[in-house]
């Protein structure tokens, strides 16, 4: 966990709850993680049972009171984590504040004002905080190198969705004229809208051309549909691979300790005589 620097007048108590509440190197960091975890999970199971009318009619006031346990727990979660770091602001318009935040308004709003049905979805964002759960654990790691490899992608991925768009309005364009709207192509973007459910293989069937050149363009379509697919795919495992590959480069200096010249980049510590690299 990264090194804090509190005023002076920060209480010791406040420090306390702050590598509580911000840290997961503690058996009681730990703890208040996975205690929040388990009432996340709990809040988006009551989110999604609550839009079954049927559960909701049954058990609407075992749902009620849940939400509020919950919710007066995110609720002091939420003060204390202002109230324990140096700049409140810092965290309160941080993307994590804001979620937590929206996340637990809805039930103050719905007590207040009522209408519960368009505060379900609100609710719903408090899955986003598993985020913030996942980022002090061993995964941080990998979810780098995973949102590396998407912007060095990105440029690659945008072109080609590019070209696809292309493909989808010269091919919507051509079944238009080659069905009609006799055969349910009765205008280019309907057509355009079938070409793109046929090319990424959804095939809801609402529309389906009738003649033998038709149905000859969907299944060239359907073909080109797995390369669709498989294409972005490909270029983000090769950017994965690549980060990969540079984590087993070799260090350029020498181990100040016993001189060994070869090392990974990603090596902290010299796999010959254990000292630490760089270290004078």
């Amino acid at each position: 966990m990264n090194k804090i620097h509190f005023d002076k007048d920060h209480a010791a108590w406040r420090v306390k709850l702050y590598h509580i509440i911000y840290g997961a190197d503690t058996r009681l960091g730990k703890l208040f993680d996975v205690v929040l975890l388990i009432l996340i999970v709990l809040s988006i199971i009551l989110v999604m049972l609550e839009s079954v009318s049927s559960y909701n009619i049954k058990f609407h006031d075992q749902f009620y009171i849940a939400e509020w346990i919950i919710t007066i727990f995110f609720s002091i979660e939420y003060i204390l984590r202002i109230i324990t770091i140096n700049k409140p602001k810092n965290y309160i318009f941080s993307f994590y504040g804001i979620v937590d935040l929206l996340s637990t308004i809805p039930s103050y709003i719905i007590f207040f004002v009522g209408g519960s049905n368009m505060f379900l979805a609100v609710r719903a964002l408090r899955l986003l905080r598993v985020f913030r759960i996942l980022k002090v654990t061993r995964y941080i790691g990998e979810s780098q190198k995973l949102i590396s490899a998407l912007k060095n992608s990105r440029a690659k991925i945008s072109i080609f969705l590019f070209a696809v768009l292309i493909i989808c309005i010269i091919t919507g364009t051509l079944m238009y004229l080659v069905e009609g709207p006799e055969n349910g192509f009765t205008n280019i973007p309907l057509s355009i809208y079938w070409c793109i459910v046929t090319l990424t293989t959804v095939g809801f069937g609402d529309i389906h051309p009738l003649t033998p050149l038709g149905r000859f363009i969907a299944s060239f379509i359907m073909i080109v549909g797995y390369g669709v697919i498989a294409v972005p795919t490909g270029i983000v495992g090769a950017e994965i691979s690549k980060d990969m590959s540079k984590g087993d480069a070799i260090k350029p200096f020498t181990c100040v300790n016993c001189g060994e010249k070869e090392h990974k980049i990603s090596s902290e510590f010299c796999h010959n005589c254990g000292k630490k690299l760089n270290e004078n």
